[in-house]
């Protein structure tokens, strides 16, 4: 038997205090109503959609990025704490995927963590240096990827970052990679060696 309108409401309200970038459509499911009563319910508690959500939160939660310019993230950045952690949300568009299948490309999925494992770092430069990743699931049209780095090491100028992305609340890749703070004037060729990277 589903909740009373006002019973789900308060309900929702704490829901979204808690997952901030759920959808309406995943709304919807969880208290198995349809999409367009989950949009009155916001609409009568003044809640935004999940797009305006999503940039309150990060407002509210992110550092300045350093290391590359924002829009260059790949997806939304949703929180940043530089040299800690950061949180990218990115829905899965036709540009994304393969046309036949509608499978999204192992490199979207790669760039998406990559281009945060970056924006983590707290320096004016960083190079990724290495990486090991797994992927678990394939990813599809119209999915929303909820992708998180926090730097779990650290030697010198290398950070070793945990990446881990989630759709629909499965994991879908998760691994390790390995990032360097470079500076600026730098133009040699050689960077950390392998046994720097795996002491961590």
């Amino acid at each position: 038997m589903g909740l009373k309108k006002s019973e789900r409401r308060a309900a929702l309200v704490r829901y979204l205090a808690e997952n901030p970038f759920a959808t309406d459509e995943q709304l919807a499911e969880r208290f198995q109503v349809s999409v367009a009563t989950i949009r009155l319910d916001r609409a009568a508690l003044s809640i935004p959609e999940a797009r305006e959500r999503i940039r309150q939160v990060a407002q509210a939660r992110h550092d300045p990025v350093r290391a590359l310019e924002q829009q260059e993230v790949i997806g939304e950045l949703v929180e940043l704490e530089l040299g800690r952690m950061a949180v990218s949300r990115l829905r899965v568009g036709s540009e994304h995927v393969f046309a036949r299948t509608g499978i999204t490309r192992g490199h979207i999925l790669f760039a998406q963590v990559n281009s945060l494992a970056t924006a983590v770092m707290d320096a004016d430069a960083a190079v990724t240096a290495k990486s090991e990743l797994r992927f678990y699931r394939p990813v599809r049209l119209g999915e929303v990827l909820l992708a998180r780095v926090d730097v779990i090491g650290r030697r010198g100028r290398v950070a070793k970052c945990r990446a881990t992305t989630t759709a629909a609340g499965q994991t879908v890749l998760a691994g390790w990679i390995w990032v360097v703070a470079w500076p600026m004037e730098h133009t040699g060729t050689s960077g950390p060696s392998e046994d720097r990277m795996e002491d961590e």
